[in-house]
């Protein structure tokens, strides 16, 4: 399969961006990867926060670092910048590059908190974060910012991990992209106290039985790389996610191409890497005979999923 040339036609689901506009204060916005932002218009809580999103010919030849010009231009498109508002918290869904290579930039930039395991944590002392900003959670641990309240179930990241393992002293760039373990890899469950709830897997991973007993409205299902595994395993990812939680819609993350940047339209990762067309397959049929919607975001725009 990652033999195969070229990259999934993204506007064959044109008709699956269709998560509704959020029309009140809470909403959720898509920025990319596993980039999220929730937010109600006075307190906010953002996953990963990656924004710089370096080409794959920098990944591969030299040392990577945040691109501050790309931070800031997206911070103020969401009304982050010069600290016009403060982010409750950054969240790294686990420390890969392209989920925490920004995460202690724009906590400076925002007063946000990095919250995560120790490895989340290496990557906000490298980059510069007060200690007293840095916040390790635990598998069971609960956390408010805010109206948000997050609930931390320890998770998997989807094989192959191509950087295993937990990163053990602080990392500050510019480093390799191999410095970026993996870390702790979490499944968040997102409440706010107006009472909508959602599930964040940001990681094609899975603890089985984890997130049993456990309820979500919406789940935001990271799908990279799971086009590259078995049928078996995306209907048994499903299971251990948006069905162990009874999820009724599932907005689908993870799947552009993040070694493009955010000035340019989103596209499919290539098939070298992943295969969202044969994701789709299985998922749709598994929404169908569950009657669950399947979604995917629009980037930059305000959305409410539990519509």
């Amino acid at each position: 399969m990652r033999l195969k040339l070229g990259r999934p036609d993204i506007e064959q689901y044109r008709d699956r961006f269709d998560v509704p506009a959020a029309e009140g204060d809470l909403s959720v916005t898509f920025l990319g990867v596993a980039t999220l932002l929730f937010d109600d218009g006075d307190s906010a809580v953002m996953f990963d926060g990656f924004f710089s999103r370096p080409s794959l010919l920098k990944v591969g030849l030299r040392p990577v670092a945040p691109h501050h010009d790309r931070i800031d231009d997206a911070l103020h498109r969401i009304g982050f910048g010069d600290r016009r508002r403060q982010l409750g918290a950054v969240v790294p869904v686990h420390t890969h590059f392209d989920h925490a290579l920004d995460s202690a930039v724009v906590a400076r930039r925002t007063g946000a908190t990095v919250v995560g395991g120790e490895s989340a944590a290496n990557v906000a002392r490298g980059g510069g974060v007060p200690q007293d900003r840095i916040e390790v959670v635990t598998d069971g641990a609960q956390s408010t910012y805010g109206a948000f309240t997050l609930d931390f179930v320890v998770s998997e990241h989807c094989p192959p991990d191509r950087f295993p393992g937990t990163i053990d002293a602080p990392v500050t760039p510019p480093v390799k992209v191999a410095e970026y373990h993996c870390g702790e890899a979490w499944s968040v469950l997102v409440t706010h106290s107006s009472g909508p709830t959602a599930l964040v897997q940001g990681s094609a991973g899975f603890v089985r039985g984890a997130l049993d007993g456990r309820s979500a409205d919406v789940v935001y299902l990271g799908v990279g790389q799971l086009g590259i595994q078995g049928d078996d395993y995306i209907r048994t990812y499903w299971a251990e996610t948006v069905t162990a939680v009874g999820a009724r819609r599932v907005v689908l993350i993870h799947w552009d191409d993040f070694f493009r940047g955010l000035d340019r339209p989103l596209r499919a990762l290539p098939f070298m890497g992943d295969d969202l067309d044969a994701t789709m397959r299985v998922v749709q049929q598994l929404a169908a005979e569950q009657g669950v919607a399947l979604s995917l975001p629009t980037v930059f725009r305000r959305e409410y999923p539990w519509a």
